[in-house]
Parts: C-alpha cells; sequence; structure tokens
C-alpha cells in the first residue's frame, strides 16, 4: 500500500512563496517518477511538474514554469515543490502522487496512480 501525505499548504500574498512537501511510504520510491498536481473548485485536476526517478530531470507546466521548482531527496523518499512569484491563479488544493510505471516519465493525470490527500495553498491578493 503506498501512502503519500503532502504537506506545507497554506495562505500567502501574492508575490510571496511556499514550500510543499510529500512524503512517501514507499521502498522503491526511488524508481518512479513523482508527480505535482493541483485543481481549483469547478475546475479539472491540471498537471504542475514532476520529477524523474533519479532526480536528475524535472519537468512542469507552462504556468508556472521559471516560478516553482520540484526537487526530490531519495534517502527521505521526500519530493518537494518549491513555488515562488505566487499569484492567485495558483491557488488550488496541491497533490502529490507517483507514477503507476517505474521508469517512465509523462504529465497525464491517468497515468498517474496512489494520491496523497492534497494540501490547500490560498494566494490573496
Amino acid at each position: 500500500q503506498v501512502q503519500l501525505v503532502e504537506s506545507g499548504g497554506g495562505l500567502v500574498q501574492a508575490g510571496g512563496s511556499l514550500r510543499l512537501s510529500c512524503a512517501a511510504s514507499i521502498s522503491t520510491f526511488s524508481s518512479y517518477t513523482m508527480g505535482w498536481f493541483r485543481q481549483a473548485p469547478g475546475k479539472e485536476r491540471e498537471f504542475v511538474g514532476a520529477i524523474s526517478w533519479s532526480g536528475r530531470t524535472p519537468y512542469y507546466a507552462d504556468s508556472v514554469k521559471g516560478r516553482f521548482t520540484i526537487s526530490r531527496d531519495n534517502a527521505k523518499n521526500t519530493v518537494y515543490l518549491q513555488m515562488n512569484s505566487l499569484k492567485t491563479e495558483d491557488t488550488a488544493v496541491y497533490y502529490c502522487a507517483r507514477r503507476q510505471a517505474a521508469y517512465t516519465m509523462g504529465q497525464k493525470v491517468a497515468d498517474f496512480g496512489s494520491w496523497g490527500q492534497g494540501t490547500q495553498v490560498t494566494v490573496s491578493s
């Protein structure tokens, strides 16, 4: 059973920063690409970014490129999302997830399984 627990969400003013963490309780953490997604009220869940199993290859949605940074610590089974220059449109529940297949990359929601419970990020103007 894979368990993912996000933390670090909260309320921040526009232009501010937050760092989200996702702790995974899986022994094969270092074999999987980990992703971050978000879902705003009334909208579909969307890809934010992901990082390959080795940590060498992060990739991002255009909407966050240059502002968000994903990293991981395989020794701690944890993936991070550093969010800078936050905008009100970044307000959403943020989820981490693990790719269903090891040693693969991509950004489709359907290709990720084992979702966390989410953490709320609210950016005020």
